[in-house]
């Protein structure tokens, strides 16, 4: 992605976070009403069909945060053999240590989780931890990846990682665990925490192919 494309990113992702913060501090009416006609509906096709909830909590526990963080351990160790240091400095950051920028960002908020929750979940609402940390954790491996790959291997990694990254957030609101204006906020803090991340280490320029994400 080029720099002013990223740049336009960077920005919608902080308009984005800044305004649901305001919206559920303020108690927006539009807000709430999107929060809740979709936990609602979620809600009742899990109570008409329970394997709703089994397989959605099967999906958040496979994108959620230990084996992601354990796929970014891995991938740290292999950048370190490969003596990539700064790409591993961006996964160690984005995988194994993201936990750090949601237990701040909930606390920050104290957001209550939905009172229709389908499965226990700790912790705060706001933003949503699993999609704040898949969003960082394969957007990090796509940096450690693509540049080893083909171009046609770079659309399916691309395309794997956004499926992944959409999935886990609808996964949390079929549970009932977050609202969805939790899981938009998650992707974006993930996103900017990961720009943090490239900006601070600066890993060699990742090639994308942009025929491949356009």
């Amino acid at each position: 992605m080029t720099r002013p494309r990223t740049s336009a990113a960077a920005l919608a992702a902080i308009v984005i976070y800044a305004a649901i913060w305001v919206g559920f501090r303020q108690h927006w009416s539009w807000l709430y009403c999107v929060d809740w006609s979709l936990l609602n509906g979620a809600h009742d096709i899990a109570i008409r069909h329970p394997m709703w909830v089994r397989c959605w909590d099967g999906v958040s526990f496979v994108l959620g945060p230990t084996p992601l963080r354990l796929i970014g351990t891995l991938a740290v160790v292999a950048a370190l053999v490969q003596r990539n240091v700064r790409t591993a400095l961006v996964l160690l950051a984005c995988a194994p240590l993201n936990g750090f920028v949601t237990t701040a960002a909930k606390s920050l908020a104290n957001r209550p989780r939905p009172s229709t929750m389908l499965v226990a979940a700790p912790s705060t609402s706001f933003p949503s931890g699993h999609t704040l940390e898949a969003t960082a954790t394969f957007l990090a491996l796509l940096t450690f990846l693509l540049p080893m790959l083909s171009r046609s291997m770079r659309r399916v990694a691309i395309a794997v990682s956004a499926i992944c990254v959409l999935v886990v957030g609808m996964a949390r609101v079929a549970l009932n665990v977050h609202f969805p204006s939790d899981v938009m906020a998650g992707w974006s803090l993930g996103y900017l925490f990961f720009l943090l991340c490239l900006l601070a280490f600066r890993p060699p320029e990742v090639f994308v192919d942009h025929d491949a994400v356009t």
